[in-house]
């Protein structure tokens, strides 16, 4: 463990590390510094050629990682259809491949199929992991989450308005979604959505369920492809949909009526970090980018080198020394999940989520502005690089709702620290009158 794979993994999760897992993070290294970086520029020329389905390079890639054993990684080991990773080993693993922005891709490990294959794998019975399920673990097939809707407040999903009606063996849903992947991917097959169910359950939370609905159902219409920061992200895109009596057969529902939050919590385990495992890869080859930058011998302004400059050292250093805590906070969090699962580690992973992206940005920025202009063209792949990060921001909830997540428990503990204060206190008069 001590090529470049293993430099910036911290000692006590080395310990950690089974030896299945230390062949894994070599290999995937391997693969994304020999495979994935070097055919960027072509895959980039390839989307151009074939916008809205999967260039030819990226089906031989996954193909060959397939083979490779390189397929699913970020499955957790306690599912029967897990590789065999933890979350903690997988971290590892996903920082290498943030390095490609789609090298996650080419290993069956991108979002959203990484969240649905969990949540399947988690609440599906045998026959729907068999049709749903099944196809995503090879793949053989793309899916979509649906949750967030144009006509209520999207950080509050208790207000999800979608209506999931039942009639006869049938479930009818109607209303407007967005941020579903495009359905101008043909191999986009299976939508996760989240509706109404029984919107007169005195139980806000008992109101939502969960089903599953083919891409090409009759009544449901793309009304248009979404751009993120001017990027429309193709092939897998970001649509906006309305459906319209757009029937299911009752089969399709997960776990039951109901229960949607139930799985929504579930969902956002793992899964809610792999962005933030990722963007760590992202900011090292940023940081990398930077430093070539400051060395470069025909970019020496009033006669130094850039990394000459004491502002620019101090720069450096103060990235190095955010990337590694960004590090420290995103593997904590994956150790917690391991060890006492994904509810008792919710803490730790909204703190990745709130924490990680807004350093990854600034990291990212910083590194543009030590390239000048060219920074911001597509002569690197900073402007990309900071896109992503922005937009992970939102991706899985906005700052805001997480904070006061986080905020609303913290002041949950503040009775307890006010009688202790008070001991203090309390302990303080004894000794007064011993003493003085």
């Amino acid at each position: 463990m001590d090529g470049p794979a293993f430099q910036r993994i911290p000692p006590w999760v080395k310990a950690k590390l089974t030896p299945k897992a230390i062949t894994t993070i070599q290999e995937v290294y391997d693969w994304v510094e020999n495979e994935c970086i070097p055919a960027e520029e072509v895959m980039e020329a390839a989307l151009k050629e074939h916008r809205w389905t999967t260039p030819p390079i990226m089906k031989e890639l996954r193909k060959k990682a397939k083979a490779r054993g390189l397929f699913n990684l970020f499955l957790p080991n306690h599912f029967e259809e897990s590789p065999g990773l933890t979350n903690l080993e997988y971290s590892c693993c996903a920082e290498i491949m943030g390095r490609c922005y789609w090298a996650a891709q080419t290993m069956n490990c991108h979002a959203p199929d990484t969240g649905n294959i969990e949540l399947l794998a988690k609440y599906c019975n045998k026959e729907q992991k068999e049709k749903w399920l099944k196809p995503l673990l090879e793949g053989d097939v793309m899916s979509s989450y649906s949750m967030t809707e144009p006509d209520v407040a999207s950080s509050d999903a208790t207000q999800i308005s979608c209506s999931i009606r039942r009639e006869g063996n049938e479930y009818v849903i109607n209303g407007r979604k967005l941020f579903g992947n495009s359905l101008d991917n043909p191999e986009m097959k299976t939508i996760i959505l989240m509706g109404c169910s029984d919107p007169t359950n005195p139980s806000k939370w008992n109101r939502h369920s969960m089903v599953l609905v083919p891409a090409n159902s009759k009544g449901l219409t793309q009304v248009r492809n979404l751009t993120i920061m001017g990027e429309d992200h193709a092939p897998n895109g970001h649509g906006q949909f309305v459906y319209d009596n757009v029937r299911i057969p009752v089969e399709n529902i997960i776990l039951g009526e109901g229960r949607a939050f139930e799985i929504a919590q579930g969902r956002l385990g793992p899964g809610r970090i792999h962005h933030c495992m990722r963007l760590i890869g992202q900011c090292e080859r940023a940081y990398e980018l930077a430093l070539i930058r400051c060395i470069d011998p025909s970019k020496m302004p009033r006669g130094k080198l850039i990394g000459q400059f004491d502002s620019n050292i101090e720069k450096i250093a103060q990235m190095r020394l955010e990337i590694d805590s960004m590090r420290l906070v995103v593997l904590n969090a994956a150790d917690t999940m391991d060890l006492l699962g994904n509810k008792a580690g919710k803490y730790a992973i909204a703190q990745s989520k709130i924490l990680v992206p807004i350093a990854a940005a600034k990291i990212i920025d910083e590194c543009m502005q030590l390239y000048g202009g060219a920074g911001l063209t597509q002569l690197t792949p900073l402007p990309s690089m900071w896109t992503y990060a922005r937009f992970v921001r939102l991706a899985d909830g906005p700052d805001a709702a997480h904070r006061h997540q986080v905020g609303r428990d913290e002041m949950k503990t503040a009775a307890g620290f006010r009688d202790r204060h008070a001991k203090y206190k309390e302990g303080s008069k004894v000794l007064a009158k011993k003493w003085l």
